[in-house]
């Protein structure tokens, strides 16, 4: 569990702040991890910052232990989850069930840039389809 005594000043992070090189480097964008168990241990969500860059998509891939949920800052996106697709845009959010198979592509000129949140401290992926995330 995580200890309620440590000081509010040490649980900041600011994710412009952080070295870009931390942040998860793939060939159809980004993750910044700036919560869950790995980096404070016993945090019962995961948070995180996502981009995907124009004309890309993150494989199709499912959460067997979590929701999540995502919220677009910047971009547009189309998001498939199962067999529906719905086109996302600034100040949208989604709420993905875990189980459910679901990828973004992203339709705009601009890299998409959204903030996603899970049910879990140790987030889990399982990959459908060729590619890493």
């Amino acid at each position: 569990m995580t200890d309620p005594a440590v000081s509010i000043t040490e649980r900041i992070v600011q994710a412009r702040s952080v070295d870009p090189h931390q942040a998860n480097q793939f060939e159809w964008g980004s993750i910044q991890w700036l919560v869950s168990d790995r980096l404070d241990e016993g945090a019962q969500m995961t948070f995180g910052h996502v981009e995907i860059k124009p004309g890309r998509k993150n494989p199709r891939h499912i959460h067997p232990n979590c929701d999540e949920v995502l919220y677009l800052i910047e971009g547009e996106l189309d998001h498939s989850m199962n067999s529906e697709i719905v086109r996302l845009r600034p100040g949208m959010s989604l709420f993905i069930p875990a189980h459910a198979p679901h990828d973004a592509v992203n339709v705009g000129n601009v890299t998409a840039r959204m903030v996603v949140s899970y049910s879990s401290g140790d987030r889990q992926t399982v990959m459908l389809e060729a590619g890493e995330e």
